[in-house]
This record gives C-alpha cells, sequence and structure tokens, in this order.
C-alpha cells in the first residue's frame, strides 16, 4: 500500500545519525539525501545519537505491558522519550550507522534495543507483537565500511539492523545506500556517483509512490 501523502502540508523527513563522526561518510551521505528532500518540498531535521542520553535497556519490559499501537513508556528519564516523539511526527526516515565490529555501532545498538517499547509483550505471552502493524511511511536506511562493499553486506547484519529497526518503528524501507572502502583516508569523503545515488534515494522519500527497493552499493 502506497503511503497517503498529506498534500496539504509539506512532508517531514526525521534523519538519525548513528555514526561517531561528524561529518564522516555516514553523515556526509545523510547530508546528500537531505539536500534532495528539501529540494523535492520537505522539512527535514537530523539527529545525531552520540548527542543524546540514551540510557540502556534494563529488560524490565515496563514499556510492553499495554496493548496500543502507540510506543510503551519506558521507566528511564532520558532524552528517548523526545527522539521517539520526532520518529512518530515524521512521515519519512533515514536511519545510518557504520559498521563497528561486524555490526552497528554501539550508540545505534543500544537505540535500537529500546525500540523493544515498539511491541505489545505482556507477561505469559512467548513472543512480542510489533504494534505497528501497517508500514505506510518511508525508509531509507545508510551504511559503511572499511571493506568492499558486497562483502560487508554478505558477512555483516549491519543493513539487516536498521531495516528491522525502521520497519519496527512503523516504516518501510524503500532504499538501501551502503558504501565500501570508507576507511581510506583519515578525512573520508564520497564521490560523485554516491552522492547521486544518496539524491535519488532522498527524492524517493519524499515524491511517492514509494513502490519498489533501492539497493544502491558504492564500492
Amino acid at each position: 500500500m502506497a503511503l497517503e501523502w498529506n498534500m496539504k502540508k509539506k512532508p517531514s523527513v526525521l534523519a538519525i545519525v548513528g555514526s561517531y563522526r561528524k561529518g564522516g561518510t555516514i553523515d556526509t551521505a545523510v547530508d546528500e539525501m537531505i539536500y534532495a528532500a528539501r529540494r523535492a518540498g520537505a522539512e527535514t531535521e537530523k539527529r545525531y545519537l552520540i548527542d543524546k542520553h540514551i540510557g540502556f535497556c534494563t529488560n524490565c519490559r515496563d514499556c510492553t505491558q499495554l496493548r496500543g499501537p502507540q510506543p510503551g513508556i519506558c521507566a528511564t528519564e532520558d532524552d528517548m522519550c523526545e527522539i521517539l516523539e520526532a520518529i512518530d511526527s515524521a512521515d519519512a526516515l533515514i536511519i545510518g550507522s557504520p559498521v563497528n565490529f561486524s555490526t552497528v555501532t554501539a550508540v545505534t545498538k543500544r537505540f535500537i534495543e529500546r525500540l523493544i517499547c515498539f511491541a505489545y509483550w505482556p507477561w505469559g505471552r512467548k513472543g512480542p507483537e510489533p504494534r505497528k502493524k501497517e508500514k505506510l511511511k518511508p525508509a531509507v536506511v545508510v551504511g559503511s565500511s572499511a571493506a568492499p562493499a558486497l562483502i560487508t553486506r554478505l558477512f555483516t547484519n549491519n543493513v539487516k539492523l536498521l531495516k528491522k529497526a525502521a520497519d519496527l518503528m512503523g516504516f518501510r524501507t524503500v532504499g538501501v545506500l551502503f558504501i565500501g572502502g570508507a576507511a581510506q583516508k583519515k578525512h573520508p569523503n564520497i564521490d560523485a556517483a554516491t552522492r547521486q545515488k544518496a539524491r535519488v534515494l532522498g527524492e524517493k522519500l519524499v515524491r511517492p509512490p514509494h513502490y519498489g527497493v533501492i539497493e544502491s552499493d558504492a564500492p
């Protein structure tokens, strides 16, 4: 099902950056997507996870006990509530993280673990049930690694985790950009072809329909 776009207001795109390096590969690719989304008429916002206080999930499951479409309330008082409000109000999502030790960065993993609030899992039930049944809002995930893109996509769970996080939050992944060979220089930069791929995905978030998934690997 295509997203029912409200043409009376500007669509909003939220970018969540799980990189430790501002101005690095992930951040630059996200900026290109934001540029394209703005050019297509969207309002955009970018949040760095390293700038937020996000506590560890303690597996208390208090946030999973009540049924309903809205995320449960966590007992931990930190910046996660603010981030969840931004996610809920966004029409489209960008989420990105480089590969660290075969997976997403630790700060991204901490964020993802806290997304259990998007599941209904009362005591006595064997497994969680996603609160967001319909995935009507589009998302793009961005990853990068020192190794070539194809090898990293095959042997790490970076993209899989980012897609799963987007799905749990109620978004449908319509594009993936994975950038390999990102550690050749101390201050890496993405090439013109990768910038163009990022812009195509940024525009795809804003201009419906969002059919199909664009998978782009940059060696």
